[in-house]
């Protein structure tokens, strides 16, 4: 009998990735319903609102979202100093030190009342989580926005339906559940940002507890097939 292992790393295992997107969709809608309607982690919109601001010279408005995304952009860059500088650490993985620095912040948060500055933290965050999450089980997808993740598993739906391989059936249900966990933990911030206020971002900050927890799992076997004879 011969054992093969899923060879990535318990970083990029699916259901590491699910409580990431947990804690993604439970993020935005956290800084849009209890925060002035940002999405801290959704640039594009923020890009959108802020161009429509301008042309109206609503300058006020204008800086209200363009601070999560000048954020970001830091979150991007601190994110890649994290990984030139702890790669070769023993006891953690740097993408463990990522998600340390992500709870701490977040914990932070809720003790902010200033929304600019809260949404500035929580995109800080994001970018960080958006740039050293990017793989699940050898594909691409992101664990703070659905649109990227939507195109990939439908692509791998229309080739199943083309091939009938199973595999590619399989991959497009993972993204599928991605994209429910999305929505999910959506829902639950609302919830939650609704019923608690400010402090309801800690309940983000558990969701990437279970996953730093998970990275110091050895990713386990998929299969064991018989040897002929």
């Amino acid at each position: 009998m011969r054992r093969f292992r899923y060879s990535g790393q318990m970083s990029d295992a699916y259901l590491t990735a699910l409580f990431l997107t947990l804690s993604g969709g439970f993020q935005d809608a956290y800084t849009y319903c209890s925060r002035g309607q940002v999405f801290a982690n959704a640039q594009t919109g923020n890009v959108v609102l802020l161009s429509a601001h301008l042309l109206r010279g609503s300058w006020g408005s204008v800086l209200h979202y363009a601070i999560p995304l000048a954020a970001f952009v830091a979150g991007t860059g601190f994110a890649m100093l994290i990984r030139s500088t702890c790669r070769q650490a023993q006891r953690l993985h740097w993408r463990q030190t990522v998600l340390l620095i992500e709870m701490v912040l977040l914990f932070l948060v809720g003790f902010i009342p200033v929304d600019n500055a809260a949404n500035a933290m929580v995109s800080f965050v994001c970018a960080m989580q958006v740039h050293a999450f990017r793989k699940m089980r050898g594909h691409t997808y992101a664990s703070t926005m659905c649109i990227g993740n939507l195109r990939s598993g439908t692509e791998l739906l229309c080739t199943f339906f083309g091939t009938r391989e199973r595999s590619l059936l399989f991959d497009a249900l993972r993204y599928g559940g991605i994209l429910l966990s999305f929505a999910a933990g959506a829902g639950l911030g609302s919830f939650a940002s609704l019923a608690w206020g400010a402090p309801a971002i800690w309940c983000s900050c558990a969701l990437l507890a279970v996953s730093f927890g998970l990275m110091f799992r050895r990713p386990v076997a998929e299969h064991t097939p018989q040897n002929p004879g």
